[in-house]
């Protein structure tokens, strides 16, 4: 396996985000985080019961046991690959990145919305934004189904781009499965319900610190991205995010979700539905522009400048890194 934030490292992530890039997840194939929701269904059905001290541990012991043998296994499985044949464990690995990243399936999904509301099909975007969202959408009107596209792609460039790129480079497949074990535990039982928030508080927590970090960096990188592509509305974005991210429910989707929203000049936040319950969500941004469709391909612009200055910043210091060494 490559060192950490070597020159090797980059290679292979970088050839990971071109094979995403170039076949996304094809649905054929197996795909890791399939095996990692499997094994997290199955041990809820059998440990989620009891005291809420005892769901607390329970659900604290089973954190620890899909992340540290996600990455265990990851590691184990490279390793006895490369003891076949060195190319047997970098391919491995640097299919095992691929399957962290989410650009064309994120980018896919967007478009899958963006493209029945521009053309005025409200029932087809409905259905196709309720792919990537936990929402109600059955009566949303176009604004409200721009918004939440808007609100997935700009949450989703952290845990489905920026994150993995970060921990990849700092520890390879490994570590960014890992991170993709965190992410698919507080997607499944990381919520405030009465049956998930003792058994799901240590996932909800471990997902908090590991997007902390990345959170932070992509909105930093979103704003860079714009400032070198055009430049549009990035005059005082940097301090209205500061300011307002700390506004939303969630630690860490206020920071891209208000950069986002800034850099577009629409206002995201506002009422959702879920399963019939009302949630107020912050108002972040500023309605210079009402949300419709074309909002969409303009935050994936964004998400695609993010990631890129994400990645090439580090990019910079590896390659200055061997130039001086």
């Amino acid at each position: 396996m490559a060192e950490p934030f070597s020159l090797a490292m980059l290679g292979l992530v970088l050839a990971a985000v071109g094979l995403d890039l170039l076949v996304g997840d094809p649905r054929r194939l197996p795909h890791p985080v399939v095996g990692m929701g499997a094994v997290i269904a199955r041990l809820e059905g059998a440990w989620n019961h009891g005291s809420p001290l005892s769901r607390r541990r329970k659900g604290a012991l089973m954190t620890a046991l899909v992340v540290l043998g996600t990455g265990g296994l990851a590691w184990l499985t490279i390793a006895a690959l490369a003891r076949l044949h060195p190319w047997l464990g970098w391919l491995a690995e640097g299919w095992l990145l691929a399957c962290c990243l989410a650009i064309r399936g994120l980018r896919d999904a967007a478009l899958a919305v963006a493209v029945p509301l521009a053309d005025g099909d409200l029932a087809s975007a409905r259905r196709a934004l309720s792919m990537i969202v936990g929402r109600d959408t059955a009566e949303l009107d176009a604004a409200e189904i721009a918004r939440g596209t808007v609100e997935t792609v700009a949450e989703n460039t952290v845990d489905g781009i920026t994150a993995p790129l970060l921990f990849a480079l700092l520890g390879g497949a490994p570590l960014a499965l890992a991170y993709k074990a965190i992410n698919t535990l507080d997607s499944m039982v990381g919520y405030r319900s009465e049956r998930y928030i003792d058994f799901g508080r240590a996932s909800a927590r471990l997902d908090d610190m590991a997007n902390w970090l990345p959170a932070r960096l992509t909105a930093l990188t979103l704003w860079l991205g714009a400032r070198l592509s055009d430049g549009r509305r990035t005059r005082g974005a940097l301090a209205a995010t500061r300011r307002e991210a700390p506004r939303h429910p969630s630690p860490n989707s206020g920071w891209p979700e208000a950069m986002v929203a800034h850099l577009l000049g629409v206002q995201l936040g506002g009422n959702n539905h879920y399963r019939g319950k009302r949630s107020e969500r912050a108002r972040l941004g500023s309605p210079h522009e009402s949300l419709d469709a074309r909002h969409i391909p303009a935050a994936l612009r964004l998400m695609h400048g993010g990631w890129l200055v994400f990645l090439a910043l580090p990019a910079v210091v590896i390659l200055l890194k061997e130039v001086l060494t």
